[in-house]
């Protein structure tokens, strides 16, 4: 199944203000911070006969987020190893912009790639900035740079470097740690970030804050990243397109969050993302004008709660819920510019399921 995004400029880049190029010279002016990628009939089969990966198709613009996701066993983190070749496909091709990688060689192409995993890997007997200067130094950078761009990207990702940076690994929070991670892989600011279970090892709350911090983050360096998780709330909440996958790598659908949900293009996708769809379908959607009630020409009590324009239903009603209110105000600023009603968000028109 190919899958081809219908708008490439749903993502459009911006050059990041740092980095290097693959052989350490400084990054040209205008030079895109981001590539594209593409799988063409992308095939991994073992020597035992096991087909992880079958003839899979696949499309991510420059600038995206792109999460695969699929039951256990559906050859995804195969895919995103294939991207950086520390799994060889055995056909077809996987090209970053127009470049094949597999005809590249594969140690210069893994320091133009960021990898981060589920357990981070920061090297135990080094510092927190020695660990995020691990690409800059194999490139040959200098020491003064090294230590000035170890430090940019500690607080970029949120740890003042003042104070973590001659930490060790042991000294620091699981979420410090893959927060340390993130840093280590966008040090030689790559073309491609790649994600394998980032945050699935820490906790629920450190994973929602983490969560929270890496969109800061991507909205900051726009990256291209392909991103592995089994979580679909994390799949939701993360990706611009969500890449489902089922046995054999096949690619099931490749929509939006806000199109998946609504939209499941089979059974296996309907029962992939659940019966409770719906309320995830809430998190992707905006609070827009044309939900609202018009602003009252007589006073409203002043105890209703709040939502900002463009928030999603889902905050709404959690809103409305924990307040025990049927209307709450939706403000644009500080200005309210109508209400929402608890009525109007559950009685949204959503393409039905089949029956049977």
């Amino acid at each position: 199944m190919n899958a081809t995004p219908e708008d490439d400029s749903a993502a459009s880049h911006r050059s990041a203000p740092y980095g290097d190029s693959g052989d350490g010279a400084t990054r040209a002016a205008g030079t895109p911070s981001a590539a594209s990628i593409r799988l063409d009939g992308v095939r991994k089969q073992y020597p035992d006969g096991t087909v992880a990966v079958n003839k899979l198709s696949l499309s991510v613009p420059a600038g995206e987020l792109v999460v695969l996701i699929g039951p256990s066993g559906c050859g995804k983190s195969t895919v995103l190893r294939m991207i950086n070749r520390l799994i060889e496909p055995s056909a077809g091709r996987i090209l970053l912009d127009d470049e094949d990688v597999t005809e590249t060689d594969p140690v210069q192409l893994r320091r133009r790639i960021g990898y981060v995993i589920q357990n981070v890997g920061l090297f135990p007997h080094q510092t927190v900035q020695a660990n995020v200067g691990t690409v800059p130094r194999l490139l040959g950078w200098s020491r003064s740079r090294i230590r000035s761009r170890s430090d940019e990207l500690l607080d970029l990702v949120g740890l003042d470097p003042s104070r973590f940076g001659r930490r060790y690994p042991h000294e620091l929070s699981g979420g410090q740690r893959q927060r340390v991670g993130v840093a280590r892989a966008l040090a030689a600011d790559p073309v491609v970030l790649l994600m394998d279970e980032p945050f699935s090892a820490v906790d629920p709350i450190a994973r929602a804050r983490l969560q929270e911090e890496f969109l800061r983050l991507q909205e900051e360096v726009r990256k291209t990243i392909v991103l592995v998780t089994h979580d679909l709330d994390e799949a939701v909440r993360l990706g611009d397109r969500i890449a489902i996958l089922s046995q054999g790598g096949r690619l099931e659908q490749y929509d939006s969050p806000a199109t998946l949900l609504g939209e499941p293009a089979s059974s296996f996708v309907r029962e992939f993302v659940g019966a409770d769809r719906g309320i995830r379908r809430l998190a992707v959607t905006p609070i827009t004008r044309d939900l609202l009630n018009p602003l009252p020409t007589t006073p409203l009590p002043g105890s209703l709660p709040r939502v900002a324009l463009g928030s999603s239903l889902y905050d709404a009603l959690a809103t409305l819920l924990t307040t025990n209110a049927d209307e709450t105000w939706v403000t644009e600023g500080s200005e309210p510019v109508g209400l929402l009603s608890r009525h109007r968000i559950l009685s949204i028109d959503y393409p039905a399921d089949p029956v049977g």
